[in-house]
């Protein structure tokens, strides 16, 4: 064994370790998508509530109601500004929890809406918020139907926190997971990444730093569709990029699976305003948040076919296929990098830009 092969062999023993919440206090770290926020979930929440619904910590529950196949999920947004280049939390809260149901197979059918707002807040901003959701609800083809709103004491909840779930029909024959990748599967990403995390930073106005870049918050339900329609025996796993991007989705890949992915450095789709933000930052784009790209890992023999459907859809144009599956270092996420060198990508750590969703 050569020393890039023990490297690697000690950190997949580490990384199989039972994880264990060692701080004694929530950080911002626990909900940036990154090791702390798996680890947080795994030894804390799964622990409490295991279940073999809840056990594959997918972006939704499948369940079975008579003869239907349904797809549930939830979740809360938290967004800092509410406003920002590209939409708000409002249009926000609704596509991600339309876009988690598109990540299980799902057609978006029903939606709820919890508001915590804050003593104070403006109603015009209130109104201006749901006015958004409902336009994104009508674009997405989906219905908010019962909600609920609490309102806490000013300083308490930094203006307005939404949570919203979804219930969605799965019409296809699929079962989707992160555990399904299989040696020889392609990876591929929708499009361009890092647009959303990097909006909401600029939008924030701490740096002095001005870029043409807008969220690209969207609901991905329509194209997901027209994947699993042209292919749905040879697509293995649907994720959204969402908090600790395109290199936390691909680790819970390697890791569900037991097998390694390699990216090509080349091959990632990164748009140049969003480059010179990053490394300006001192970012990796391939760890920024997006809101309206996914990332699917299908049947290599059918990832030219793949490629073809994404790129049919406006929200695909720039689809790209940015790596594949191997068998080994199995739960490892390996970059080719333009150089011509190796590096391991590992799960995000710590919390590089908080309340980006």
């Amino acid at each position: 064994m050569n020393r890039e092969q023990q490297v690697l062999a000690r950190i997949e023993r580490i990384r199989r370790r039972k994880p264990v919440v060692r701080e004694e206090r929530i950080t911002l770290a626990h909900g940036a998508g990154g090791k702390a926020t798996h680890t947080l979930i795994e030894a804390v929440f799964l622990e409490a509530f295991r279940n073999p619904l809840l056990a594959p910590l997918d972006d939704g529950a499948l369940l079975r109601v008579g003869g239907e196949r349904l797809a549930f999920t939830t979740d809360s947004f938290v967004v800092s500004p509410l406003f920002f280049p590209g939409g708000d939390i409002g249009d926000l809260a609704v596509n991600g929890t339309v876009n988690d149901l598109a990540m299980c197979g799902a057609r978006p059918a029903h939606l709820s809406a919890g508001f915590v707002l804050e003593e104070g807040f403006p109603v015009a901003d209130l109104r201006r918020i749901t006015d958004s959701m409902a336009a994104a609800a009508a674009a997405a083809d989906v219905t908010i139907v019962t909600g609920d709103t609490k309102v806490v004491q000013r300083g308490k909840a930094d203006g307005c926190f939404i949570t919203t779930a979804g219930i969605g029909l799965v019409e296809q024959p699929v079962t989707l997971s992160a555990s399904h990748a299989r040696p020889g599967d392609a990876v591929i990403v929708s499009g361009p990444i890092g647009e959303h995390g990097s909006a909401i930073m600029l939008a924030r106005d701490d740096f002095g730093i001005e870029a043409p870049i807008v969220s690209d918050t969207a609901p991905l339900h329509a194209i997901v569709a027209e994947l699993l329609a042209a292919m749905p025996q040879h697509v293995r796993t649907l994720r959204d990029a969402t908090r600790g991007g395109v290199a936390t989705v691909v680790n819970e890949v390697a890791n569900a699976s037991e097998v390694a992915v390699v990216l090509r450095e080349d091959d990632i789709p990164v748009r140049a305003e969003v480059t010179g933000v990053c490394e300006l930052l001192g970012l990796d784009p391939l760890y920024v948040a997006c809101e309206g790209r996914f990332v699917t890992v299908v049947d290599g023999e059918h990832a030219g076919r793949a490629l073809e459907v994404l790129r049919s859809h406006p929200l695909g144009a720039e689809a790209a296929i940015i790596g594949t599956v191997a068998a080994a270092p199995a739960g490892l996420v390996l970059l080719r990098t333009a150089f011509g060198g190796t590096r391991v990508v590992d799960v995000l750590v710590g919390d590089p830009l908080p309340r980006i969703c």
